[in-house]
């Protein structure tokens, strides 16, 4: 991206703090803006009938979201609200559909987020639908370790910052189960915990309690 098409991606947009659980947008509603993550991790979740949340992806630093409902001129697929305190840019959608047209290489860039992210949703229905609790919440930990990872360059021991409530809402288990799992898995010498922090002290017994092949 040339300097002149990055300063027309962002001239006009604007940076916001967001709370943990706060929303950016909810499911259905009329989209005007992309949101580029600067700082934290933005859960992007769908609610059932029932009111029971699935999150579906985690945006990290540097990602954009919300550009899928502007792209396919609908309304949010989804909601979006952060999982810890975040810093997020706002791109006008006009700004955003401008650069698409005129950048080819952000084009690309693009098209390959958007790759990722299918390929990380594909690969969870099909992985967590066959497994049970305790490989659920394995798998969970372990996608999520990947996300903070940036975060401790060189450190093998990552700590993450989440609630109970949202890795059960990843993992797909009642939030009772998380709590009792990440017990077991204290006591097993694969993480630690302090208050909603929780630190992978032994990843390869991680994978192996995830039971990935």
């Amino acid at each position: 991206m040339s300097a002149g098409d990055h300063d027309r991606l962002f001239r006009n947009g604007s940076q916001h703090r967001y709370q943990r659980g706060e929303a950016l947008f909810k499911e259905g509603t009329v989209p005007a803006l992309i949101f580029l993550v600067v700082s934290g991790k933005i859960k992007k979740y769908k609610v059932d009938q029932n009111g029971k949340e699935q999150i579906i992806y985690v945006a990290n630093k540097g990602e954009l979201i919300g550009y899928h409902a502007i792209l396919s001129a609908e309304r949010y697929p989804d909601s979006a609200a952060a999982m810890e305190a975040s810093e997020v840019f706002f791109i006008p959608s006009a700004d955003f559909l401008f650069t698409i047209a005129n950048c080819p290489n952000f084009a690309q860039r693009l098209l390959k987020a958007l790759s990722h992210e299918f390929t990380v949703l594909a690969n969870s229905i099909s992985v967590m639908g066959q497994r049970n609790a305790p490989e659920r919440l394995a798998i969970a930990l372990i996608v999520l370790r990947e996300k903070y990872k940036d975060e401790y360059a060189g450190d093998q021991h990552i700590s993450m910052t989440v609630s109970r409530a949202d890795l059960a809402h990843f993992a797909g288990i009642a939030e009772e189960n998380v709590i009792r799992l990440l017990k077991e898995f204290k006591e097993e010498g694969i993480l630690s915990t302090d208050g909603r922090k929780i630190k992978i002290i032994d990843i390869k017994l991680l994978v192996k309690r995830a039971n990935y092949k």
